[in-house]
């Protein structure tokens, strides 16, 4: 064997035990809880601390905020002043994202959603109308499942299909499927520019969008493991039993039911919006919104618009409630 090969495989073995080396690093990573938001403040819970930002009347009916993948509470930040006006709103960074803390593990569904649901105990919260976006719309599901009917009134889904298999379109692009690859992924991590991140990021919204700057540092808040660990618990949950299936179940045992508001962007480019919203369209006293000129985050494209669904959803049901008595 010549002298340069001999070379080459030194720099590769080399290479390789780098790789590895980094994997093991980065995977071992984790995070304090820290504010990061101005009106944040972290909520010390029995293992974790979780960020939250609160606004509105201490009196007003609560809303409840959960963010998608990869996001934090200020892809809110369009929608809170107009819910605000009248209602109490809590917005939440789920564990591993945002201010919140960032351990290895664990990031199944029902661990963000017993977290969630210690945090609203703490903030003695109420009949509180639960809104999800994308993961948060999964998380606000668990967090129906696991509570009594008294915690969780009301659910609004946005953008989150009933399960992943059946509604999604052509799925992640290469690029971002590598990024979950052992090894590969750990490395991809440690090397991916502010540019492409932001080019990943235009799947959450209609395109052509322009992605705030200030989603690129929200997404470098998390850790790789985090990152990494999130959709596949996601896929798990939704893969046993799809949301609407859900929802449905929780509707026939509560003596209220279970109100459900869906709502999708016209151009989501993840999933196929009017099949999901069908889906959920069977949900006995579900009501449904496609919003136009938004894509997977109508949240942040067209907060107005989606304000004023929740708002209505919210304030028909109270409505409701006191014709009833």
């Amino acid at each position: 064997m010549g002298r340069g090969w001999k070379i080459l495989i030194g720099v590769v073995a080399g290479l390789v035990v780098l790789m590895l080396l980094n994997a093991y690093v980065t995977g071992k990573e984790t995070g304090s809880a820290e504010v990061t938001v101005p009106g944040g403040r972290i909520l010390e819970l029995k293992e974790e601390s979780l960020q939250v930002a609160e606004g509105g009347p201490r009196d007003g009916s609560p809303i409840v905020l959960l963010h998608c993948y990869t996001c934090a509470i200020d892809w809110w930040d369009g929608m809170r002043p107009a819910l605000e006006r009248k209602h109490r709103v809590i917005a939440i960074d789920l564990l591993g994202f945002g201010g919140s803390d960032k351990p290895q593990s664990p990031y199944d569904m029902d661990s963000q959603a017993l977290l969630v649901k210690e945090a609203l105990r703490l903030l003695k919260v109420h009949h509180a109308t639960l809104v999800g976006h994308s993961l948060g719309g999964t998380v606000a599901t668990d967090v129906a499942e696991l509570s009594p009917p008294q915690l969780v009134e009301r659910l609004v889904i946005i953008d989150q299909a009933p399960n992943n298999d059946d509604y999604e379109k052509e799925g992640l692009p290469l690029t971002a499927k590598l990024t979950f690859l052992p090894v590969i992924g750990p490395a991809l991590w440690r090397v991916t520019p502010d540019s492409a991140v932001k080019d990943g990021l235009g799947v959450a919204f209609a395109p052509g969008y322009e992605v705030p700057d200030a989603f690129v540092d929200d997404f470098w808040r998390q850790t790789y493991d985090s990152y990494d660990k999130s959709p596949s618990a996601e896929d798990s949950y939704v893969s046993s039993t799809p949301l609407d299936k859900r929802i449905r179940r929780m509707g026939r045992t509560r003596p209220d039911g279970l109100p459900l508001l869906a709502i999708f962007g016209a151009e989501e480019q993840l999933y196929e919006p009017e099949k999901a919203l069908a889906a959920y369209d069977t949900v006995p006293g579900s009501e449904t919104e496609l919003v136009q000129g938004a894509g997977h985050s109508p949240n942040v494209e067209k907060p107005a618009r989606t304000a004023a669904l929740v708002l209505r959803f919210v304030d028909n049901g109270a409505r409701q409630a006191r014709g009833a008595k």
